[in-house]
């Protein structure tokens, strides 16, 4: 029966224009992708967009940082994020930026909107203000520690830990990301957004079904204990648009970010014939509209912007759609380790459609994290796609082509089993639809050993060395290439490319649709290999190339020798007191190595470390935890300061001083001596 054609409009959340796409925003615009993908194979029309986001203090201050203006910045980044996409096989209709005219537009109207709604109110307020840089802070430009939680490093508007919404000059011990500065009160006229005026709305709107359960019970919590009014201006210096008839105060970038949509959307129709902005943005469209998004950003997208969209007169989304944090071996994606695994970065050693694939499998409608475990990833690909899927392709279609010139048979006796694998296909639509990926990857693994099972059975390649079972063999293989074509149907949304070469060699464009029609007497085309295995090298050298890369970082941001004066003048702190040669001869540095590295109870900075430095030990507290685990450094080598006179602490007595460089966090790298280095040798 054929679907009624449905208008769709789909969004992923915008990358900030300030830094590269890594394996954490790939989980998304993946999931984005596919769901798209599976709604244009089943006939619908769906429309993708996305953007970069581009305003905001962090934009102006690295493009001052880099000498060069935020405009050219932006548009840099940009270029570099739609390849990144682009290579990973992420089709967006468009790819627009925030930083543009349809934006600057389409925010003032719905700022007027607010305003003349009587949502907006002004009033002054005691802002953080950083006295060393002499400019206020936007709240991600604060860190501290969380006021609910208690989680430390945390960014001034909320915490990544429990979820909590607050202030930044609420936090526990807040200083300013850009000096380091404890920030100062300092009073300013702001612009708000009278949220709490939508209390009611917001009540019945987060129960109305947009929402998982899980997002939906969380800002119940939010609901129950009182909305706040939002905060819509920043003050100048800001990169962004300025409020009208406000000189001097710009829209918050959490304001015109989700308009970005809307711009990008526009700017698409602008561009394309037939397809009309009110048709999918009018209070009383037909159209279905879907945000993807993580679990961060609930609150601006499943608060702020609903209200913001209905009292503006435009309609609200169909399903906002949160997912999880991506996890790497279990745990957080770390640089020290490699494993803040850049798009890049994985793009130089490894083909999309592998991570694109193991992400499916894992994926489903919660807003539970994912973790993309390295040994399980190497061994599902191989096991799944190669070993079962491509398998069943490449056991057969070289007997078709060989014995036979390409043709296939013109009729078969297991029509039952091929009549199974297409009915499958409306439980693996249902769960393509609903967004539980594993579940539909499930089914077409459990359809691909069917197969598998069939074709060891039929044993074609015994059954080949007879001329009077030959008949036979063409029509195993047709059954099996029969199979294998349904099965590929079901993979295209998550292995386009796969699924492409696979098209070619079975000479047929496959659609969901079009699944039923059957390769009887259909002449196919030389079998190529589809994909691949993954070697560990493979793994190993990505992980490697993460190291060498977060070095380089942390290195670009330490100073040089050449720029000691000016950092010096930046931070506003006097040098150390010169030392002469002679002195610095006396520091004894060694070689040692890691033998034991432990936890500190109640430390949460500390490692207890005991090193070997060639026939003694001695113990050493160092405060490395945020970017080591102890079991990573047991049986390696460091460099350390052997006649440091011994510290008493509360933890024990520190015998010495490991060396480390880099900001701090997960970005600590212990120094490593050379290759062959020995315990106890000196360091000259």
């Amino acid at each position: 029966m054929a679907q009624t054609q449905r208008k769709i409009l789909v969004t992923s959340a915008l990358p900030y224009a300030n830094g590269s796409i890594h394996l954490g925003h790939m989980l998304e615009h993946i999931q984005t992708d596919i769901w798209v993908r599976f709604q244009k194979m089943r006939g619908h029309v769906c429309t993708a967009v996305c953007a970069d986001d581009a305003h905001g203090t962090a934009i102006m201050i690295k493009a001052e940082q880099n000498g060069i203006t935020s405009e050219e910045l932006i548009e840099g980044v940009r270029q570099e994020h739609m390849k990144d996409f682009n290579d990973f096989l992420i089709g967006y209709d468009n790819y627009h930026s925030t930083h543009s005219e349809e934006n600057r537009d389409i925010s003032t109207s719905i700022y007027k909107a607010l305003r003349d709604n009587g949502k907006i109110s002004v009033r002054s307020i005691v802002q953080a203000y950083d006295p060393e840089k002499e400019m206020f802070l936007a709240d991600r430009f604060i860190k501290g520690t969380c006021p609910k939680c208690k989680a430390e490093d945390q960014y001034g508007d909320n915490c990544e830990v429990c979820s909590a919404t607050y202030t930044p000059m609420e936090m526990i011990n807040p200083r300013s990301v850009y000096s380091g500065a404890t920030p100062i009160e300092k009073e300013s006229e702001h612009y708000f957004f009278k949220l709490p005026d939508f209390q009611d709305f917001l009540a019945k709107w987060t129960r109305s079904g947009t929402l998982q359960d899980q997002v939906a019970n969380k800002l119940a919590e939010w609901l129950d204990s009182g909305l706040q009014e939002w905060d819509i201006s920043r003050d100048a210096p800001y990169f962004g648009f300025e409020i009208p008839d406000a000189p001097g105060k710009y829209f918050y970038v959490w304001l015109d970010a989700p308009i970005g949509y809307m711009a990008s959307f526009q700017n698409l129709c602008d561009r394309t014939e037939g397809l009309n902005f009110e048709d999918y943005w009018a209070k009383d469209s037909d159209a279905e509209l879907y945000h993807f998004i993580g679990k961060d950003i609930i609150n601006f997208h499943a608060l702020f912007w609903p209200a913001m969209l209905d009292c503006a007169g435009y309609r609200t989304p169909t399903k906002v759609n949160a997912h999880g944090y991506v996890t790497v071996n279990g745990t957080k994606m770390s640089k020290s380790r490699g494993t803040f695994i850049k798009a890049r970065t994985y793009l130089n050693h490894l083909d999309p459609q592998y991570l694109r694939y193991y992400f499916a499998a894992k994926l489903n409608a919660s807003v539970d994290d994912i973790d993309l475990n390295l040994e399980d990833f190497i061994q599902r690909v191989n096991s799944d796609v190669v070993g079962k899927v491509v398998n069943i392709a490449s056991r057969t279609a070289s007997f078709i082509t060989k014995k036979f010139d390409g043709q296939l048979a013109t009729e078969v006796s297991e029509n039952d089993m091929i009549q199974s694998f297409i009915d499958a296909g409306d439980v693996i639509a249902e769960h393509f639809e609903s967004r539980e990926y594993g579940k539909a990857v499930r089914e077409i693994m459990r359809l691909a050993d069917v197969a598998n099972t069939y074709i060891a059975d039929q044993a074609p390649w015994v059954l080949a060395k007879e001329e009077a079972t030959l008949p036979k063999v063409q029509e195993v293989c047709t059954v099996a290439l029969n199979l294998f074509s349904v099965l590929a149907t079901y993979l295209k949304p998550v292995m386009p490319n796969m699924v492409a070469d696979a098209e070619a060699f079975l000479n047929k464009a496959l659609t969901w649709d079009n699944r039923s029609e059957l390769l009887f007497g259909h002449t196919i085309n030389k079998f190529k290999p589809l994909m691949g295995r993954i070697e560990q090298k493979q793994i190993d050298d990505m992980i490697e190339e993460g190291k060498v890369e977060a070095a380089a970082e942390a290195a670009s941001k330490a100073p040089s020798v050449t720029n000691v004066q000016q950092e010096t003048e930046l931070s506003k702190e006097p040098l150390e007191a010169e030392i002469n040669f002679d002195d610095f001869a006396k520091v004894d540095l060694r070689i040692a190595l890691i033998a034991k590295a432990e936890h500190v109870e109640k430390a949460n900075k500390l490692l207890k470390l005991t090193l070997d430095i060639g026939g003694e030990t001695r113990t050493v507290f160092s405060g490395i935890k945020s970017a080591y685990k102890p079991e990573d450094l047991e049986g390696k080598y460091t460099v350390m300061v052997a006649n440091l006179a011994p510290r008493k602490m509360k933890f024990g007595l520190s015998e010495g001083m490991v060396l480390a460089a880099g900001p701090g966090g997960e970005e600590i790298y212990l120094l490593e001596p050379h290759a062959g280095a020995k315990p106890g040798q000196r360091v000259m």
